[in-house]
């Protein structure tokens, strides 16, 4: 089978064509006013007259199959479509979810079953949350992306654009975002409790990288793996064992982000939001050297942010992951030598630190070196409740959000109006990694590199299959 490259507008246009019989379908106007969004015409009803969702999931790994049971969970959640490129992850859920059409080839299913899907939860490997997602939403399909939302930094950003024209609701699945103790840390921040923020120091010693050479040769496709199908949009390479599928591509660059695209969404997630930072201005990333086919195993980033009402004239962001990660710092120390948790983000403001480990747990202010008791008024005033510990309750949170906001019944707190400059940051320090030690200047308005040679990494060709 012949394989050749083409742009993602000609990836959309040939997909739509799949897909819908139209190379791009009309967008979808609010109706009813300017406030109605298309969740007015993406919902149906049940026997009894109350609207209900149709949800199709594609992508049904192990963070497949929980959004899957978190999203169906939803009283209102009807689901009626399985998509998977590894017909071994479906074993089971064909008799879960004996009325879902089940697919391997995510253009079929809305080539098949388009006027039968109101929204998609899509949870592939990342180089394909932007092909399945877009497609979606060409198709008026509201979304729920993991994260990080996209591979590429233009594709964040026209994920963001077509999502606004449609007037769609969305999701980027960050699901602590929805958990108590990161509401808790965001208010907090914003009333004040450290003054003015400074300095964010994260860290997670996870290690999503591969300093190593491509592998050579080839191993047997598994029976069940759609080879071509898992590659998608990505440039072609032969199967080889325990290198991408199922569990290791988060670690090669064709398809995954690394540590920083990894975990480093999570724990970016709460001081981003709380501190309402746009895009940085500058990104350096001291990382290790590699052999150009996995990320850095090593990585400190730093940023500069443009400052906002939350922080100092600039803020600087420091995040560091790999072995060893952090590195100790007197912005790190805790009270009585008690050691930092593996994970996590520190405040560092003008009247002292707000530490915020990953995570279920409780934020601690440190003034002068030592823990403060936080004002429990304070607390009670944000009406969040007593804390919650238990993550079986929490983590459905996000999900049903998504599905509440799809029925016309509240807003998501994660739609890619905010995930897309989130992720954008995120993707800014990997393609920093590129340029170990290298300061890069980011113009946000023309969405370039002032370093001519970093740009090429914006983007990337869509090859067909």
């Amino acid at each position: 089978m012949k394989r050749y490259l083409m742009t993602k507008r000609e990836f959309l246009k040939k997909s739509a064509v799949i897909a819908s019989g139209a190379a791009f379908l009309p967008a979808c106007g609010p109706k009813g006013g300017s406030d109605a969004t298309a969740a007015d015409s993406l919902a149906t009803e049940g026997t009894g007259g109350e609207k209900r969702l149709r949800t199709a999931h594609i992508g049904l790994g192990y963070q497949g199959k929980e959004a899957l049971r978190d999203t169906a969970s939803h009283p209102m959640v009807d689901v009626v479509a399985l998509c998977d490129v590894d017909a071994n992850m479906m074993t089971e859920l064909k008799t879960q979810y004996p009325n879902a059409k089940v697919y391997s080839d995510y253009r079929k299913m809305f080539q098949e079953m388009g006027d039968e899907i109101d929204a998609v939860v899509v949870a592939t490997p990342d180089h394909t949350h932007a092909p399945a997602s877009m497609l979606a939403m060409e198709n008026n399909k509201h979304v729920y992306c993991q994260k990080p939302l996209t591979h590429h930094v233009s594709e964040a950003r026209n994920m963001n654009m077509i999502a606004a024209e449609k007037y769609l609701v969305t999701q980027m699945g960050i699901q602590v975002h929805s958990f108590y103790d990161y509401k808790l840390a965001t208010l907090l921040i914003q009333s004040g409790i450290v003054g003015k923020v400074h300095t964010v120091r994260a860290w997670s010693p996870k290690n999503w990288g591969f300093d190593g050479p491509e592998p050579e040769g080839s191993d047997p496709v598994p029976e069940g793996l759609d080879w071509n199908l898992w590659q998608g949009t990505a440039p072609e390479r032969p199967f080889k064992n325990e290198y991408y599928h199922p569990g290791n591509w988060r670690k090669v660059l064709d398809y995954g982000c690394g540590t920083l695209g990894d975990m480093g969404v999570h724990i970016f997630d709460t001081p981003y939001n709380a501190l309402e930072l746009d895009v940085p201005r500058t990104i350096k990333n001291e990382s290790n050297e590699t052999a150009g086919f996995g990320f850095p195993e090593k990585n400190k980033v730093t940023y500069e942010f443009p400052g906002t009402k939350h922080t100092a004239e600039t803020l600087t962001w420091i995040w560091s992951d790999g072995p060893g990660a952090p590195e100790k710092h007197e912005d790190l120390a805790l009270p009585d030598g008690e050691e930092l948790h593996d994970q996590g983000a520190m405040f560092i403001g003008e009247k002292g630190r707000l530490y915020l480990p990953h995570f279920q747990i409780l934020p601690k202010l440190i003034v002068d070196g030592k823990y403060q008791e936080i004002d429990p008024a304070l607390i009670e005033g944000y009406g969040l409740g007593e804390p919650v510990r238990d993550y079986a309750s929490e983590g459905p949170k996000h999900y049903h959000e998504f599905v509440d906001a799809c029925l016309n019944n509240g807003e998501t707190s994660a739609p890619f109006s905010y995930a897309s400059r989130l992720t954008e940051t995120i993707l800014l320090g990997v393609i920093a990694g590129r340029f170990a030690g290298k300061t890069l200047h980011w113009d946000s308005e023309k969405a370039l590199f002032a370093e001519e040679e970093a740009n090429q990494y914006l983007s990337g060709d869509y090859r067909a299959f």
